[in-house]
């Protein structure tokens, strides 16, 4: 990527952000986002990934609210057990707990799946919610850039190891669900199939929409052989808005600004955002429906690049390939 692309890359993403935020203030002067009200969910267990801030936090506490074992992944041991303390109080949920899963190692996801596999409990929903934006140029502990390597390849691995799992607990009409956390930066993301970790010429922006490019391409493609399989397993994309998170402290110092000056007006707050994600992965509205992307609880359309199946299968066949997980697409989708 050029400096030219890259600083277009920068403007695209601060355009589109702008433009969600231009519609949440809009919604906010008009009447507010209502919270949903969704069915109780107990004897289900639920694993988020990046629970314990932001938008994975109040994904947390709402599955637990709703009777669900909540099991939060992530690699902040020094806060893990505040976090999971508060979480119980909050929701009197007694079934919430903390397993470390490191998603810019594979060695760390592969160890958090044995672990939860030695509980022996069922798998019934997964939110794949972590992820880090707009970082300086880095490399996760394998060699991957950071936004691809663990945004999306983290989640791509931990997701099919986890589907032996989710497929064992799903049943015909009480499916297992995978909900994957993209965002509206995916409608200006590009995927670099030859460049995929921006070595030519590094942009942070460019690199998380990528990331977020990439994480609906791939589930669309997994929904696509879930069904193929007659798996009772779905997949949908949540897209949780602008929320008032931490996430923002790499970006443009006057969107810092404007998030410290507005955020609690024009932002959504983390329950707000978490919304999205906690009604795909309960809703009975989306029972046995999957491959859809959904923003502020209904469903819209993604790029259109992203309904490319020559295009998901491309970089589903390349992640397989750098992650070593078996590529089933061509005994699944064209055996």
């Amino acid at each position: 990527m050029s400096p030219l692309s890259a600083a277009r890359a920068a403007l695209r993403v601060y355009a589109v952000g702008a433009a969600v935020v231009l519609a949440q203030l809009l919604r906010r002067c008009l009447g507010g986002f209502a919270e949903p009200v969704f069915p109780p969910q107990p004897d289900r267990v639920a694993i988020v990934t990046g629970g314990t801030d932001g938008i994975g936090y109040a994904t947390a506490k709402q599955l637990a609210r709703l009777g669900m074992h909540v099991i939060i992944a992530g690699n902040n041991d020094s806060k893990a057990q505040d976090v999971v303390r508060r979480l119980k109080e909050e929701t009197s949920n007694d079934k919430v707990e903390f397993l470390c899963c490191d998603l810019a190692s594979l060695t760390s996801i592969r160890q958090f799946v044995q672990k939860f596999k030695k509980k022996k409990i069922p798998l019934h929903v997964l939110v794949n919610n972590a992820g880090v934006m707009m970082v300086p140029q880095r490399s996760t502990r394998d060699g991957f850039e950071e936004h691809f390597g663990l945004n999306y390849l983290g989640h791509f691995v931990l997701t099919n190891l986890l589907l032996g799992s989710l497929k064992e607990a799903g049943r015909p009409g009480r499916t297992a669900r995978v909900v994957t956390v993209s965002s509206a930066t995916h409608y200006v993301g590009e995927l670099r199939m030859r460049d995929l970790h921006g070595s030519r010429c590094y942009s942070p922006h460019g690199a998380y929409a990528q990331s977020k490019l990439a994480l609906v391409l791939f589930t669309y493609h997994l929904q696509r052989l879930l069904a193929a399989q007659g798996s009772p397993v779905t997949a949908n994309v949540a897209d949780p808005g602008v929320v008032d998170t931490d996430l923002y402290r790499h970006v443009f110092w006057g969107t810092r600004l404007i998030q410290k000056m507005l955020g609690w007006w024009a932002f959504k707050t983390p329950d707000e955002g978490a919304w999205t994600s906690v009604y795909a992965a309960v809703t009975p509205d989306l029972e046995g429906i999957g491959g859809r992307y959904l923003y502020n609880e209904k469903e819209t359309k993604s790029l259109t690049v992203t309904y490319d199946r020559d295009l998901q299968r491309q970089l589903w066949a390349t992640s397989c390939q750098m992650t070593s997980i078996p590529d089933v697409t061509q005994d699944t989708l064209l055996g």
